[in-house]
């Protein structure tokens, strides 16, 4: 689905000073197979990020694919928690039929993600937390399901606000899919065993990166030489330290919640995104009795915001 953006295609994927109407600020990441620039507006000084696929073969057309499908995500979504994508571009050679390069124009947050930072302290991520739950829920209730959620995939902004990012492993509810999807530290049992996305795989993606980010330490995997451990739920609950052990100071309701959406069996997690995010509401609302402990206030926050 096209749109009228400007972006011209006289230049290529290389860091240029400009792309049509808008102005290179700089690069923000580059991912398997695509290139990520913060760019600027020239009209409204309007900030994004445009996200370069290239399709130099046949090989790559799976990359093309996967770029069209997150933008059909997104489309589908409109939540402060979820990033927006704002258009799709196709360049075309001349003479060729085929697509030979893709941008995507994403809406531009202006933080790092969760896996940059070395420590969070616990009211804040309780608070990020919160965030995150919110953002899968209003997914949930559209039948999609991220499939990746993971610290990496989670960006918060100078702002306080979290963003769930990156719909490419996305599954919409009722459509085929044939093959493995996620991220190993992160996968629940069934996405390897069944190949299965669902609310409650999501909710198992959740609690293993509430997990690493709360003891520092990523789940027993699943894979990686330990396959049997996505069938054998006694033998990978015996490698699962508790919360409390690994960090102390973790508030025992927000443990036993983290190792609640942990449950090897998705019939003994929450039953739903809303009900975790019930309880995180809740822990919350306490943390943030404290001025110092609002997330607005957090020294990062305002360090950020003034830079």
């Amino acid at each position: 689905m096209p749109c009228a953006t400007g972006l011209g295609w006289e230049r290529n994927a290389k860091m240029v000073d400009k792309i049509g109407e808008y102005q290179v600020i700089g690069a923000l990441g580059k991912g398997a197979h695509s290139t990520i620039l913060h760019i600027r507006r020239s009209a409204d000084s309007k900030h994004y990020a445009l996200k370069i696929v290239p399709i130099a073969n046949k090989d790559d057309e799976k990359f093309l694919d996967q770029a069209e499908h997150e933008f059909r995500v997104a489309q589908k979504l409109s939540h402060p928690h979820l990033i927006k994508i704002h258009c799709l571009e196709k360049k075309r050679a001349f003479g060729f039929l085929g697509v030979r390069e893709l941008r995507l124009l994403i809406e531009y947050v202006k933080g790092k993600t969760l896996d940059q930072f070395k420590i969070i302290p616990i009211p804040k991520l309780i608070q990020i937390f919160l965030q995150v739950a919110e953002g899968l829920s209003h997914m949930h209730r559209r039948d999609i399901y991220h499939g990746d959620l993971k610290p990496n995939n989670l960006m918060l902004s100078v702002n306080g606000e979290v963003k769930i990012i990156d719909y490419g492993l996305a599954w919409i509810k009722g459509e085929p899919k044939a093959r493995i999807q996620g991220t190993p530290e992160y996968m629940a049992p069934e996405q390897i065993t069944q190949r299965t996305v669902t609310e409650l795989t999501d909710l198992f993606n959740f609690g293993a990166t509430m997990y690493r980010l709360v003891t520092f330490r990523n789940i027993p995997p699943m894979l990686a030489g330990q396959a049997t451990l996505s069938t054998n739920a006694k033998a990978w609950q015996a490698l699962l330290k508790p919360v409390k052990e690994l960090n102390p100071q973790t508030p025992t309701l927000l443990a036993k919640t983290i190792e609640h959406c942990l449950s090897h069996h998705p019939s003994q997690r929450p039953a739903s995104v809303l009900e975790v995010r019930d309880v995180l509401k809740h822990m919350a609302e306490e943390v943030r009795r404290k001025e110092e402990d609002r997330i607005e206030n957090w020294e990062w926050v305002n360090e950020q915001a003034n830079a």
